[in-house]
């Protein structure tokens, strides 16, 4: 799966919300920035990324410039292009990624909502490549989940690529996962069953959709291995160990190449690797972005 960066019109709510949150309702003021500055004053900011990661949202910029004052204007470094630096990993201290010209009292406006943005964005593809580069030279990939903040979905879904991982479902509405919760009360025996009337029922509806079901342990996935039309078993909270066995089953039941399994639960950059060693070919990992921590990006302004 994909996922470009969020056209303005999918962003255009957020940005506006997070513009009431700072300046207020109505046409907002920063009473600062009003009290202090020459309305006409122009400045030059400059973004530096002052962390070792991966940059990721400079499109947004001049989608929040653009809602606070038409007169900003995104400018890029010389020697510099955003699709280049969109998704980089710089190890350099301290990087120069984009310029904004405008209005002074504009630009300290939108400054905090600008970083706001840019550090979070980045501080997801940041974490997702430590992830990443833990299970290199192993067949594992790293996955998100829906494990984000309100409003941001598609925004991390970006970010994770950035950072070199992968798309789990959007939402809910994107495939179907089938977790222990919806499997609560049926019976071991039952299971087989209850999955093939699941894909049929899935394949009346949408016959491509991605089906994933989750089990807790090995005589679960004993009976699932039964099932065609399953794409994906996601093994919940299971020790490496156990996962190398449930990849046996696979392996042994022929079913290698037509049903993934995916790890989950207690994934850490310091078990990541240990768990892509036992064959499995995804890892979810919600902390890529309910923790991912901010990268630190400063606007830097001259008048």
């Amino acid at each position: 799966m994909t996922f470009p960066f969020p056209p303005i019109d999918d962003l255009k709510e957020l940005i506006q919300l997070a513009r009431r949150e700072d300046l207020g309702p109505g046409d907002g003021d920063d009473v600062t920035s009003r009290l202090t500055l020459p309305e006409d004053q122009i400045a030059v900011g400059t973004l530096l990324q002052k962390q070792i990661g991966v940059v990721c949202g400079l499109p947004i910029v001049e989608m929040v410039c653009r809602a606070y004052d038409e007169r900003l204007r995104v400018e890029m470094i010389p020697g510099f292009h955003m699709e280049i630096i969109e998704g980089r990993y710089s190890d350099q201290r301290t990087t120069p990624l984009l310029r904004v010209r405008g209005p002074v009292r504009s630009l300290l406006s939108a400054e905090r909502v600008i970083l706001n943005f840019l550090q979070h964005m980045s501080g997801v593809a940041t974490q997702t490549n430590r992830f990443v580069r833990r299970v290199a030279g192993t067949q594992a990939k790293i996955y998100d989940t829906r494990k984000t903040r309100p409003g941001f979905r598609s925004l991390d879904k970006y970010a994770v690529l950035s950072g070199g991982g992968e798309n789990h479902r959007i939402g809910l509405f994107h495939g179907i996962l089938a977790k222990d919760n919806h499997v609560a009360g049926v019976a071991v025996r039952d299971l087989r069953d209850w999955a093939i009337r699941l894909v049929a029922r899935s394949r009346a509806e949408s016959p491509d959709r991605f089906l994933e079901i989750e089990v807790t342990a090995l005589d679960q996935l004993q009976e699932l291995l039964k099932v065609e039309g399953i794409h994906c078993i996601l093994l919940d909270n299971m020790d490496c160990p156990t996962m190398e066995q449930a990849v046996h089953m696979r392996d042994a039941a022929g079913r290698k190449g037509t049903l993934a399994l995916e790890a989950s639960g207690g994934v850490t950059l310091d078990t990541v690797r240990s768990i892509a060693m036992t064959g499995v070919e995804r890892i979810a990992v919600g902390a890529v972005t309910h923790s991912a921590p901010a990268l630190d990006i400063s606007l830097e302004i001259e008048t």
